[in-house]
């Protein structure tokens, strides 16, 4: 059953049995669009008989795939991976938060030690529901750590279709959430071609410094090189971190930045001590700093992902 937001036209897909009670009783229904936020009546006389189903009468409701990447290590992928995840689920999405990472450092921030996670269902060791965690009301984990090592060698070995052993794996569990974020590690190699060739959405959190620009410039360019086989993947968000307004270097980088990708540019995350505090807690920065100036910064990049901007770069 679809129910569209007369604001907006956001289609949302809602299981008939949780209007049922209401259907029968004769009750009057609200919606609230968690797009827009708008509150609007449903007519349940028209939603008791529904039609087919059609591919237009889904449009909107797919689940939307966000890459948070850079090939340069230290600008806050993971930081920026899991308090987006958090924010999101903070605000009534299901999200499923992918950690592509050698690391695993996204269970660490969590507070969370899974027993299994992304390598096992690559591998199809164990069904996913053994796989993914439930971390947080809304949001679950697909961790990451050392044996995806091994699973990069898998995905080497491939003799076809090496590039789309994530998708494969991912695609059967999407109707179940709103977003997939997907965390990946630093350098360029067949696990992060998997996740160009999944994600539909690229988020770069880029430190505003000189070297991160430089990988940001060298990313660009592996992009072009993914878009010549999968043109709907696109940049969508570029998020500057550590932003310190004492000092001027990272004010005039990030002017530059705005010149170049003004469609894409997000708000600053500013530097804050409590966004390197809150991991050694188990704690996202809503749950160890609710107050602090970066808090308010996540909301603001939450609500701007969420709004669903359709602006994008190539």
């Amino acid at each position: 059953m679809i129910i569209v937001c007369p604001k907006c036209s956001r289609k949302h897909r809602v299981n008939p049995d949780t209007l049922k009670k209401y259907i029968d009783s004769g009750r009057n229904v609200s919606a609230t669009c968690k797009v827009c936020k708008y509150k609007f009546p449903v007519h349940l006389n028209k939603l008791v008989q529904p039609g087919p189903v059609t591919e237009d009468d889904t449009e909107g409701t797919t689940t939307r795939k966000i890459c948070v990447t850079l090939s340069k290590g230290g600008v806050g992928k993971t930081t920026t991976s899991v308090n987006l995840s958090a924010g999101l689920a903070l605000a009534g999405y299901k999200v499923l938060l992918v950690d592509t990472d050698t690391q695993g450092q996204s269970a660490y921030m969590l507070g969370k030690k899974p027993v299994a996670g992304l390598t096992e269902l690559l591998t199809k060791e164990l069904p996913p529901k053994e796989c993914i965690l439930s971390a947080r009301k809304n949001l679950w984990l697909l961790s990451g750590g050392k044996s995806l090592a091994g699973i990069k060698r898998m995905i080497d070995r491939k003799s076809f279709g090496a590039e789309w052993a994530l998708s494969e794996a991912l695609k059967p569990l999407e109707s179940e959430y709103d977003f997939i974020i997907i965390d990946t590690a630093p350098g360029w190699d067949q696990l992060i071609v998997n996740v160009l060739f999944y994600a539909t959405e690229v988020l770069i959190p880029v430190a505003l410094e000189v070297m991160s620009l430089h990988g940001l410039s060298e990313f660009m360019r592996s992009l072009g090189s993914i878009q010549k086989y999968r043109n709907d993947v696109r940049l969508k968000y570029i998020v500057p971190t550590f932003m310190d307004a004492r000092i001027k270097g990272p004010e005039k980088l990030y002017s530059e930045l705005k010149k170049l990708y003004p469609e894409a540019m997000c708000q600053p995350i500013r530097y804050c001590d409590s966004l390197s505090e809150a991991p050694s807690f188990g704690k996202t920065i809503f749950e160890f700093a609710p107050g602090s100036t970066a808090s308010s910064e996540y909301r603001e990049l939450v609500k701007r992902i969420a709004e669903n901007n359709d602006k994008s770069i190539v």
